[in-house]
């Protein structure tokens, strides 16, 4: 038995983009096609083998450490992106404002897909799934140069639907309309946590 197993679940690509300059700002240029290397997709500024830690992992590294990039691509749901417009009171919400690289359609509950999985696209390329995404409040930002008076509503919105980071673990290329066949570590769930955080 493999330790991936692929699953039913195939989803479609149905946005691609890129953040060129993270600095300047967190909005996406969409995009048709992006070519993923090992360093992460081109031109994106959340590329790189590496990167300096942030404060989501202040618990193990001191901010700043150089660690692995495990976070080249923000990955989102079509249905959890409309859900979280629907939350903070709008029609539809660009995927742009929100910094994401891709986005997908049709796996059901994407934000919490298992760590490690994987997405894999009709060339072999692969993304591997490091963990789900916590929504912050950098996209207040974008949200609101578009939407006024919608910004901050959108932390609250996208907890637990802010879909997952993820890295390359296989290069090749994503188009939007390519099927993405989701790939799932066959591991039963660890209980220890969940038992210490009812304690």
């Amino acid at each position: 038995m493999p330790a991936l197993i692929p699953s039913p679940f195939i989803g479609k690509i149905t946005w691609l983009g890129r953040v060129p300059d993270r600095d300047a700002a967190l909005e996406a240029q969409a995009a048709k096609t992006l070519i993923a290397r090992f360093d992460g997709p081109g031109g994106e500024a959340h590329g790189g083998l590496t990167r300096p830690s942030c404060s989501r992992v202040q618990a193990q590294h001191p901010r700043g450490t150089t660690i692995r990039n495990v976070r080249q691509f923000s990955v989102l749901s079509e249905e959890e992106v409309a859900e979280i417009a629907s939350r903070m009171g709008l029609a539809t919400l660009d995927p742009a404002l929100l910094g994401a690289t891709m986005v997908v359609s049709g796996i059901p509950d994407f934000s919490r897909v298992p760590p490690s999985s994987r997405l894999q696209g009709p060339d072999g390329v692969t993304l591997v799934v490091d963990m789900e995404n916590r929504p912050c409040q950098l996209p207040a930002r974008p949200i609101e140069s578009r939407h006024p008076g919608f910004g901050a509503r959108f932390k609250a919105a996208a907890n637990g639907r802010r879909g997952v980071t993820a890295w390359v673990e296989r290069e090749g290329q994503l188009n939007v309309g390519d099927a993405v066949r989701l790939h799932v570590p066959d591991q039963r769930v660890w209980q220890h946590l969940a038992a210490t955080r009812r304690g």
